[in-house]
């Protein structure tokens, strides 16, 4: 009994398990199924969503596919429309020239026809007029056969008459005629001489005036100072330097005086050689830029400058002769017409004055049938002498002379710089126009306009203006005469009262004073207050 229990309990629990078993089973096909279900569903909508997204991105490369053709098809139509208005242009204008050219044409037809009937009318004159020479021919001839029997009937009876032979009659007449023509040979070659001067006179200034009117050399004034301003009134004791070991160094290494007074925010550099007053101005400001200024750096500073200053001489030279055309000057000639732009001769730049001589000479010389490019190198290089001649001692002309024999220039241009003062004699007619040239350069109205003391008297006068108001206090001529700096007493002169006085100086300088350019006024009123903490 107790087996057949547990037989059939055995069983009971056999068919739980079993039944749980093909539960579990199922549960999980049908989960397999369900997820499988899922996938395909979720690979279904995913595959929907790419075929979607192919579409649109399908679409819009269609899109842009369609606009790319539309803009290339445009662009190509807008190049096609530019191509057929330039064609349209270009057979436009051909119609225009074919059509100026038939009006043309048909007015030469018509002046040709014309011409043709005026040729026409012309030769029917001249087939009249010479039958009519023709007969008046015959009619001389037959005058000429009864003058000369009537002649020399006449002939017969004045030889019986004068008992004298045809041959003595007419030796006669020829010493009656010699004596008659020497007096009239004499009135005519005066009256030729006459007219040959004048003509001769007119010629030279008609010459003149063409060759200095060719010759628009601008002036430039020269100074013996140069004016360098500052950023600021401590740069003057930089400038000095410890003990004046700034400044001292500067003017032994230039050869330039450095002068510092009151004026503000300005030094003033002192030569009569321009060329190293450039130097010493363009190291001065080069050492205020860079704001180190001892002995080291000014020493450095100078020496660049003077070796750029080197390298602008020939440039300034190069550019003169590219001016004039001139081509094959040594080196060393070059380089010495670059130092005339420093040099002055009364107040005018010899360089200038030399380019001005040149083109002056060149036309002289083109007027006069002679060698233009000799003409126009002779009388640039005719104050050669005057870059040297601080080494060199004699005349300029001769110095320049020897300069351009020893660099290798003809010896008629050599004649020419060394005549062109009558230091030695002239040997060809280059020398007279070179002498001519530099005469008219030197010697034309405005060639050399100022002289040092006309410019100091004027500064004296600017600063004598302003002095001569009330109120005022200290004026200063600065900036080379260009502007007036006027200090006036603040109890004096309100600052209304600073604008009308500008205005009175500016208005009393023009009326007194004759200057060239423009001249700045400048009216300064400040107030100070000092008190002392004891």
């Amino acid at each position: 009994m107790n087996f057949l229990l547990g037989l059939i309990i055995g069983f009971i629990v056999a068919l739980i398990v079993f039944g749980g078993y093909l539960f579990l089973q199922k549960k999980k096909e049908l989960e397999i199924k369900k997820t499988a279900e899922e996938i395909i569903k979720e690979a279904e909508r995913k595959a929907k969503e790419i075929v979607e997204k192919a579409e649109n991105e399908a679409k819009f490369k269609i899109q842009q596919a369609e606009i790319q053709i539309k803009e290339e098809i445009l662009a190509h139509k807008q190049k096609l429309e530019q191509e057929f208005n330039k064609k349209l242009q270009e057979i436009t204008l051909k119609e225009e020239r074919l059509s100026n050219k038939e009006e043309y044409l048909s007015k030469k037809e018509a002046d040709i026809s014309k011409k043709e009937e005026a040729l026409s009318k012309k030769e029917e004159n001249l087939e009249r007029k010479l039958q009519e020479i023709e007969e008046t021919k015959a009619l001389m001839e037959a005058e000429k056969k009864q003058i000369e029997e009537t002649l020399k009937q006449a002939k017969e009876e004045l030889e019986k008459i004068a008992g004298l032979s045809e041959k003595e009659a007419k030796e006669l007449l020829l010493k009656k005629l010699d004596e008659e023509l020497i007096e009239e040979k004499a009135k005519a070659i005066m009256k030729i001489e006459n007219e040959i001067k004048e003509e001769a006179k007119r010629k030279a200034q008609e010459i003149l005036g063409h060759s200095i009117a060719k010759a628009a050399i601008p002036f430039i004034t020269e100074k013996t100072v140069s004016v360098v301003q500052l950023p600021n009134e401590e740069m003057k004791g930089r400038i000095i330097g410890r003990e004046g070991r700034n400044i001292r160094t500067f003017e032994t290494l230039t050869g330039v005086d450095l002068l510092i007074d009151d004026t503000p925010e300005v030094v003033v550099l002192s030569c009569v050689d321009p060329l190293r007053r450039e130097i010493a101005r363009i190291a001065l400001e080069r050492l205020i830029a860079d704001g180190r200024i001892h002995p080291t750096r000014i020493e450095e500073v100078v020496k660049q400058v003077e070796e750029e200053m080197e390298h602008h001489l020939i440039e300034v030279g190069e550019k003169a002769c590219f001016e004039l055309g001139i081509y094959g000057l040594h080196p060393e000639l070059v380089k010495m017409l670059g130092k005339l732009k420093y040099r002055t001769s009364y107040s005018q730049n010899v360089l200038q004055h030399s380019i001005e001589t040149a083109i002056i000479c060149g036309a002289l010389a083109g007027e006069l049938g002679i060698d233009v490019k000799k003409a126009k190198r002779a009388a640039l290089l005719h104050d050669i002498g005057k870059a040297a001649s601080y080494e060199l001692e004699g005349p300029h002309a001769l110095i320049g002379a020897e300069i351009a024999r020893k660099y290798g220039e003809d010896e008629e241009i050599v004649n020419a710089i060394a005549s062109h003062h009558e230091d030695i004699p002239v040997t060809s007619m280059l020398g007279i126009i070179l002498q001519i040239a530099d005469a008219i350069s030197g010697a034309r109205p405005g060639a050399r306009r100022e002289l040092l003391e006309a410019y100091i008297k004027r500064i004296k006068e600017l600063e004598a203006i302003a002095y001569s108001f009330e109120g005022v206090e200290k004026a200063f001529a600065i900036q080379a005469g260009r502007e007036v700096r006027v200090i006036v007493d603040d109890k004096k002169i309100s600052d209304e009262q600073a604008y009308v006085l500008a205005r009175e100086i500016a208005q009393k300088i023009e009326k007194e004073l004759t200057y060239p350019g423009i001249i700045r006024v400048t009216v300064i009123r400040e107030t100070r207050v000092i008190e002392y903490a004891k």
